[in-house]
């Protein structure tokens, strides 16, 4: 099964590098464009209510949802090879913060000269900011509730500073490989050529593995999942029945990619933003991929999103990779 979310991204609207962004507007296009297509799909950063961004952080703690302590211990242990290339004084830039959970092990290691937290849920990510700041006194904090997915305007006092892009948890895995190579350039606008990029990827693996980490025992992955829903109802004034939708997750090997999908289990009749639409049963609201990557292909896609690999970290049992990129210019001959 091929994603519509990278169809469902291109319908969002271009805010622009100076532009505020309307999230409300935003996530109404999305769902509505969504709704309306054949395989019907939502993008993935629509979860991040206040509720959405605290379950997801309830499943980084999840026994069967690896990538967040492989990639803890994996930073811990590659502190002092990253510092001894990157330097000290840079910005460090982070799109898709979330709870900076792993951030400080990165800030302690480099010793940075601000950091600018973005994300798109501003309640989250403010009470974040805060926590972190009070952790490292005397280091700017300076956060930007925005979309990543779009260059984003950074503040006047870092525009001088090189800058550190961190983009961990494998976040780039949820976007179809356009929509992830557009999204590495945006991040150049962002962050200016000659910047670095320290990015993490998830490896392929067994569907043993990768299969429960996304479906777990306690059913907190269904409950976030599900939770679109709930959003599209309260914010949209939507009528979906939630006892007539199931949580699914499922490996396409195709893709090599873990998809999530809400699937009805009834034939089922709802309305949001006073638009009616019908599902059948088994029919899926496709809302999020994870891709996997190998060290080949890792490398494909950041060169093609305009960044060369300076260094790549894997765990022992190879499930996780780090790599830190730099943002040259590109060259006038192939």
């Amino acid at each position: 099964m091929t994603s519509m979310l990278a169809e469902a991204d291109a319908e969002s609207p271009d805010y622009g590098q100076d532009a505020v962004p309307d999230f409300d507007r935003a996530f109404r296009a999305d769902v509505l464009a969504g709704l309306s297509s054949p395989q019907k799909a939502v993008p993935a950063r629509w979860f991040y209510d206040r509720l959405g961004s605290e379950l997801f952080e309830e499943i980084t703690r999840l026994p069967e949802y690896y990538p967040t302590r492989v990639e803890t211990a994996l930073l811990d242990r590659i502190g002092g090879d990253v510092a001894a290339l990157v330097g000290a004084g840079r910005a460090v830039v982070e799109f898709g913060s979330g709870s900076s959970f792993k951030t400080p092990r990165l800030l302690q290691a480099i010793a940075p000269a601000a950091y600018v937290p973005i994300d798109i849920s501003g309640e989250f990510l403010r009470q974040s900011a805060d926590d972190l700041a009070s952790g490292f006194p005397g280091l700017p904090v300076l956060p930007i509730e925005a979309d990543f997915m779009h260059p984003v305007r950074l503040p006047g006092s870092v525009g001088g500073l090189p800058k550190l892009g961190f983009f961990p948890g494998s976040t780039i895995g949820n976007l179809v490989p356009r929509t992830a190579v557009d999204l590495l350039r945006g991040m150049i606008g962002t962050l200016g050529e000659n910047a670095m990029l320290l990015i993490g990827m998830d490896r392929v693996k067994g569907e043993d593995v990768l299969v429960p980490a996304y479906d777990d025992a306690a059913g907190v992955t269904a409950r976030f999942n599900l939770n679109l829903l709930t959003r599209i109802n309260r914010e949209l004034d939507g009528d979906m029945p939630l006892d007539a939708f199931r949580h699914s997750a499922r490996w396409n090997d195709l893709w090599a990619r873990i998809e999530m999908h809400i699937e009805a289990v009834r034939d089922v009749a709802f309305t949001v933003a006073g638009r009616q639409f019908r599902m059948a049963a088994g029919e899926t609201i496709h809302s999020e991929n994870s891709h996997k990557y190998d060290a080949r292909s890792a490398r494909t896609l950041l060169v093609a999103g305009g960044w060369t690999p300076v260094r790549e970290w894997t765990d022992p049992d190879g499930m996780f990779a780090l790599i830190l990129a730099e943002a040259r210019p590109e060259p006038t001959a192939p």
